[in-house]
């Protein structure tokens, strides 16, 4: 890979403004310039709550190919500006064409949660080495359900539909025996007892939501440079708002990346119960506190080096996304027989 790993800006102090000046984005709060940043090293922008854009910028970032999105304060997707799509057009049309076709879109379905199977059952084996004679024997039970999925897997006439499911009862076991993952003297302040979204109920939950939101954002620009359409997806169905492809592409790196990044600050301290606060819907959100800890963790953590088994090469963890979209545009072109779903090591 020689993409550049480039800066994704997030904006999360309320009323802030961005502007271009020159070659420059600058970012303004009360009319006070906080930050200025080269377009040239810019990757992304990503807007929560109340920030605007100039015009001239949202120009210059769609002109650049730069994706800007535009989140609600506590995360949920609202608009991405984006330029004209990038590449060449056969590759979307064939994208659409396998979309269509049952068979084809069950083969890159199955492709998905195979890597996302093998990867949550890698991230429960570490986690059972690594936990104390107590935990290890339900953690690593949930390792063996996983596993007995990922055989599953293998039998060809499945429909997406039915991968869908194979899918979601894996997701079960794993979120079953998720709470053993955090170290004993913070499950106080971090209980967990489901996955639970739309709104996050707990701690854990709010932390997890957060890291998928960057997670997507990522995924969808790394579609985009690559001329594939990030809305059409193959295992997540189209919905209009929803970056589908976005979806499928990351179910990958939730074990490696989101999940182990969000173990890590609870475990290591660096995220406390002051990050958090209560809504009255019953929603447990991020402060902005907490969402900036988490931020500057997560450009951190893209920056990381990991193995990649297919290109036998090592890449930050961050450009793992774009390894993993180039190598599904040469399978849609014709060039690869089969998507190589990204495996963890």
């Amino acid at each position: 890979m020689t993409k550049r790993l480039l800066n994704t800006l997030y904006v999360t102090t309320q009323g802030a403004y961005l502007r271009k000046e020159g070659e420059t984005g600058i970012v303004e709060v009360e009319r006070e310039t906080r930050l200025r940043l080269p377009l040239l090293n810019l990757g992304g922008v990503v807007c929560f709550g109340n920030v605007l854009c100039s015009p001239f910028l949202l120009g210059a970032c769609a002109e650049a190919g730069i994706g800007v999105s535009f989140l609600t304060e506590n995360g949920r997707h609202l608009a991405d500006v984006v330029g004209a799509p990038s590449g060449n057009v056969l590759l979307r049309r064939a994208q659409y064409r396998l979309a269509d076709e049952p068979t084809a879109c069950a083969a890159l379905a199955r492709a998905f949660v195979a890597g996302k199977l093998a990867n949550t059952r890698h991230a429960l084996r570490r986690a059972a080495r690594e936990s104390s004679a107590e935990d290890a024997p339900a953690i690593e039970a949930g390792a063996v359900a996983v596993g007995h999925r990922l055989r599953a897997l293998a039998e060809p006439t499945l429909t997406t539909d039915a991968i869908r499911g194979i899918e979601g009862e894996a997701a079960a076991r794993y979120f079953e025996v998720f709470s053993l993952f955090v170290s004993t003297a913070r499950r106080v302040e971090f209980p967990f007892g489901d996955r639970n979204r739309r709104p996050p109920l707990d701690r854990v939950n709010a932390l997890l939501s957060y890291l998928y939101t960057l997670l997507r954002f990522d995924a969808a620009g790394a579609l985009a440079a690559h001329g594939l359409d990030p809305a059409v997806g193959f295992l997540h169905r189209d919905r209009p708002g929803r970056d589908g492809l976005a979806l499928d592409l990351m179910e990958e790196l939730r074990a490696p990346l989101a999940d182990r990044l969000a173990l890590a600050l609870i475990n290591r301290q660096q995220i406390q119960a002051r990050h958090f606060r209560s809504a009255e819907t019953g929603a447990v959100l991020l402060t902005d506190e907490g969402r900036k800890e988490v931020l500057s963790a997560w450009q951190k953590r893209k920056q990381e080096e990991i193995e990649h088994a297919f290109l036998e090469e090592k890449l930050p963890i961050g450009l793992v996304l774009h390894a993993q979209a180039l190598l599904l545009a040469r399978h849609l072109r014709g060039d690869l027989d089969a998507y190589p779903p990204f495996e963890w090591r």
